[in-house]
């Protein structure tokens, strides 16, 4: 399989990454296989692949400091997959606790909305 070598400008036009998060990663130092040519990031597939996994937890809701975080656990030589785990699961349970507060919301608001319904039929 051939190697896929890329600008900052390519990678982020071709996988719809937002030049920040490339800045970001490239803040963070975490890879070792970015190398600078003519003063440009050049980004291999590793990178490309650390890429979207960084991608996807910006949009399950990471801020950029959970990222590095994850980030720096997922690329460190030593048994970190529990951390890991109990990063995901509280982002999981924090996105369970909204969807029960708007499911609430919604019951309510569907309450408001019977009641009207009921009261516009009373008065016909």
């Amino acid at each position: 399989m051939t190697e896929h070598i890329m600008t900052k400008q390519e990678a982020s036009k071709h996988f719809n990454i937002p030049i920040r998060i490339l800045d970001e990663y490239e803040r963070w130092g975490l890879c070792s296989a970015v190398k600078k040519v003519m003063g440009k990031w050049q980004y291999d597939d590793s990178d490309l692949e650390k890429l979207s996994l960084i991608m996807t937890l910006h949009d399950v809701g990471f801020n950029s400091e959970e990222i590095e975080i994850y980030m720096r656990l997922l690329l460190n030589d030593k048994d970190t997959d529990k951390k890991q785990l109990d990063m995901l699961n509280e982002k999981r349970d924090a996105i369970l606790d909204r969807i029960h507060f708007r499911e609430k919301q919604l019951d309510r608001l569907d309450y408001l909305r019977y009641e009207i319904n009921k009261s516009i039929k009373s008065k016909r």
